[in-house]
């Protein structure tokens, strides 16, 4: 029997309400010694694909864990709810693609089922709040030691839905690639890594031509924020990895209208 110490939660109820509080009071009864790691709760309303961007971005760094993830239009529908075997941890949510970039990250799933056995779940279920009446107390009794197959039946691995890859591609001298998050200071994150960019030949120090839309502009490339006076853009390797776009002290999705999906590319300058 694995029992895991910590459960961690993500989702888009945001804080104005008592739903996350709802969530954490089930956790309690259900795994009293399972501590609640709260990656964020302020994922854009049903913006499936930033929740998993958030949660493949964190989880490297979590402890072994039952991940809970709830960012779920789909409540109440007929998509499935689902537990996941990955690396050396357990995935608990909606099967929308939220889990998949992260399950990517620990190594990719080794077991899945579907959530079916009512007998875990609040005896009420809402049809519209499955992360209080279904999915956390899945997850308690999972963290709590409960094997995965007791959760309902086991599904092949390759049914799971899965978000597209972000894109990106190395083209002659310039990466290509699109805006994958915006945090909530305006920086703008790419697809493009650090590798990329200095397989280009982008170094911090140097320059960086980018392309975006009918836009070109040159940017110091540099390692912090403060390496440039403030209100001036600067582009630098994030905490991921991944090459972004910022404003030291300001918003750089903003002043550029760079939304997620938007397409961009870089080359050296």
């Amino acid at each position: 029997m694995t029992t895991f110490s910590r459960i961690s939660f993500l989702t888009d109820y945001g804080l104005d309400d008592g739903f996350v509080a709802a969530c954490h009071g089930v956790a309690a009864r259900l795994a009293p010694d399972a501590g609640i790691i709260d990656v964020t709760h302020l994922v854009p309303p049903g913006d499936v694909r930033r929740g998993a961007a958030v949660l493949a971005q964190t989880v490297p760094y979590l402890p072994p864990a039952v991940h809970l993830a709830v960012v779920d239009p789909g409540v109440g529908t007929s998509r499935r709810g689902i537990a996941v075997a990955a690396g050396e941890s357990l995935f608990v949510g909606p099967d929308n693609g939220l889990l998949s970039w992260a399950i990517t990250a620990v190594g990719g799933a080794s077991r899945a089922a579907v959530l079916t056995n009512r007998a875990l779940w609040l005896d009420k279920v809402s049809a519209t709040f499955h992360g209080r009446d279904i999915f956390m107390p899945v997850a308690a009794h999972l963290a709590a030691g409960m094997e995965l197959a007791e959760a309902g039946p086991e599904i092949d691995i390759g049914e799971l839905v899965t978000l597209p890859s972000p894109t990106r591609q190395l083209r002659d001298s310039a990466a290509e690639g699109e805006v994958l998050t915006v945090d909530r200071f305006g920086n703008v994150q790419l697809t493009i890594t650090a590798a990329d960019a200095e397989q280009i030949g982008i170094k911090p120090g140097g320059t960086v031509l980018v392309a975006a839309g009918r836009r070109q502009m040159t940017l110091p490339y540099r390692e912090m924020f403060g390496a440039v006076a403030h209100g001036e853009l600067v582009a630098y390797t994030d905490g991921s990895g991944l090459v972004s776009i910022a404003v030291n002290g300001g918003d750089a999705a903003q002043r550029l209208g760079l939304p997620p999906g938007a397409r961009v590319a870089i080359s050296a300058r």
